[in-house]
């Protein structure tokens, strides 16, 4: 894919590599109840390195039909959606990918020209995560979590081919509602229950949170497995990862999952895709 054309030539580089500020820089945002720094220093640091003439700012909002319209009157190239904005948007854009139609939830919006596309980079980043770690779908998975990222991760696993799941969800309505759509099992705390896949997709475990120092499985089922996935992206090195770690079990971290769908995103923003050393680079620096 190449970058996109510039009305009017491109400026001159300034001394960081990006060019300087203009009438026609693109500008990319994200909308969430909480914007953090990830997304706006991984997308600038990469536009810096690239050379892009593109800048990237987080918002919220508390009408997310007035935002998605000025994304769209005002011509801003992308908008990355977290929660609780990810199922609200469904009906506010033009075209749907199946990544975010089949979960109905949508993490990225692309627009071109004034046609609003969806996707949800969180799904293709965790399929590409099962298949460069060489998950085998043979095996059970246990997921913990049923909300929008919760829906996404599951997806992505039934859709990779693991017929035999269970939702572990203390919302009784959404865990079994995921479950039954996916066709697995549904239990409302994990108690005895073991799988070689353990997948924690709750705030569990996430810095500043309530249950930061808390594990999303206990020694015995995270000894009992194969490979721990925790989504939680801050700290990448989760208590469920360090304890993993410890007990010699395989792990996926959610900095990995955070760098592959920002990566998806900016190259559906920009075209250009980063090479992984960029990637790497820049999701280092996001999670700083």
């Amino acid at each position: 894919m190449t970058q996109p054309n510039v009305s009017g030539g491109r400026p001159p580089l300034n001394v960081s590599g990006r060019p300087p500020l203009n009438k026609d820089t693109r500008l990319c945002i994200s909308l969430a109840a909480r914007p953090s720094n990830i997304g706006t220093r991984f997308h600038n640091y990469l536009y810096e390195q690239l050379g892009l003439d593109f800048i990237y700012k987080a918002f919220t909002t508390t009408d997310i039909t007035a935002a998605i319209g000025g994304v769209r009157a005002l011509g801003i190239r992308g908008c990355s959606v977290s929660m609780p904005f990810k199922r609200d948007v469904l009906a506010l854009v033009d075209e749907v990918e199946p990544s975010a139609l089949d979960i109905e939830s949508v993490n990225t919006i692309v627009n071109d020209d004034g046609h609003l596309r969806a996707s949800n980079t969180d799904y293709l980043a965790v399929q590409q995560l099962i298949g460069s770690n060489g998950l085998n779908p043979g095996d059970g998975v246990v997921i913990r979590g049923s909300g929008g990222m919760a829906s996404a991760v599951a997806a992505a696993f039934q859709g990779s081919g693991f017929r035999s799941g269970v939702i572990v969800a203390r919302n009784a309505d959404t865990g079994r509602a995921l479950a039954d759509r996916l066709g697995y099992e549904y239990a409302p705390e994990m108690g005895s229950l073991r799988a070689p896949i353990l997948v924690n997709v709750t705030p569990i475990g996430m810095s500043g949170g309530p249950e930061e120092s808390q594990q999303a499985f206990d020694d015995a089922a995270i000894a009992n497995a194969s490979v721990v996935f925790d989504v939680v992206a801050l700290p990448s090195e989760t208590p469920l990862i360090t304890a993993a770690r410890a007990a010699g079990t395989a792990v996926i971290t959610g900095a990995e999952v955070i760098a592959l769908q920002a990566a998806e995103q900016f190259e559906r923003y920009t075209g250009v895709r980063p090479t992984p050393e960029q990637i790497s680079a820049a999701s280092a620096i996001s999670r700083a």
